[in-house]
């Protein structure tokens, strides 16, 4: 007979293993239901048709997602490519450089900043950022904008990001050790060859794992990106256009117009391909880690 203290372990590592084939059986439930409601147009159109088609006419049965799909890596990978060496640099200072009182100060605003409705940043985008650039940037590059262009969206999707890194980021770097710094420090480097050769570098994996959170989250966002980037189906040529992400085109459009063949098997492929490109980015993401982690240990 197994003592109360086994008993009491079997029972919570069964419970865990349950939880963990639960939670994967939800991922996997996702996929299959999606799979099954865009069936329909699958079996009507060919997958090479709807991922590399530039037309989306659902009156006339065109169904191509490319500028879908193009507009949700753009503002995307230049939220991203903003927001990475500001969150970075800006998280050294607090963990390296700042005094106390201002981590005191800047870490509730971060709280603050990272608990605000996606509306209030969309908001924020129409009445500020979007002037600026039909008002003030465009006019240096072009002829005439609207402000409702790929660059409105990256930087009103940057800034709801940006807490989120600066936070991850901080916490990996909290993680390493006084003693590392100061045997660093010892030796005669200086605090900025310290943070690069030290710091960072024993960070690097975190660093990683952080953007690809980031990055996961981004091409979710719905709301706030919705409302400044100008909603127009069109290939993207440069930051001053505007674009339409996968996740606006299925929040503007659920729920309108399924009296048109195809159109919710549609949207649902629309929801499919976001779910695909999210779960193979993060595939690889997790190889590249693994990876790096190799070639540091």
């Amino acid at each position: 007979m197994p003592s109360p203290r086994i008993i009491k372990e079997r029972v919570a590592g069964a419970m865990m293993l349950t939880f963990t084939v639960l939670a994967f059986l939800l991922v996997v439930a996702i996929g299959v239901g999606l799979v099954v409601k865009s069936m329909p147009i699958l079996q009507e159109k060919s997958l090479g048709d709807l991922l590399l088609g530039a037309k989306w006419k659902p009156m006339r049965g065109d169904f191509g997602f490319l500028p879908f799909i193009l507009g949700t890596l753009w503002v995307t990978f230049t939220a991203i490519l903003w927001t990475f060496p500001v969150s970075l640099f800006t998280a050294i200072f607090l963990t390296e450089h700042s005094p106390r009182f201002t981590r005191k100060i800047v870490f509730p605003v971060l709280d603050i900043l990272a608990g605000l409705p996606s509306v209030v940043y969309g908001v924020w985008g129409v009445l500020v950022v979007v002037p600026w650039i039909s008002d003030w940037l465009a006019p240096n590059f072009v002829e005439y904008s609207t402000g409702y262009t790929v660059l409105a969206a990256s930087v009103v999707l940057g800034v709801m990001i940006l807490p989120l890194m600066i936070s991850l980021f901080v916490e990996m770097f909290s993680t390493v050790p006084q003693e590392l710094r100061d045997a660093s420090l010892s030796l005669g480097a200086t605090r900025w060859q310290t943070t690069k050769s030290v710091i960072i570098r024993k960070s690097a994996p975190g660093i990683v794992a952080s953007v690809i959170l980031a990055i996961s989250r981004a091409m979710g966002e719905t709301i706030a990106v919705l409302m400044v980037c100008g909603n127009i189906v069109q290939l993207p040529d440069s930051l001053l256009d505007g674009c339409y992400p996968l996740p606006a085109l299925i929040a503007n459009n659920y729920g309108e117009m399924l009296s048109v063949p195809l159109y919710e098997s549609a949207l649902m492929m629309a929801a499919l391909i976001l779910f695909v490109v999210v779960f193979v980015f993060n595939i690889v993401s997790r190889v590249i880690l693994r990876r790096i982690e190799n070639r540091m240990a």
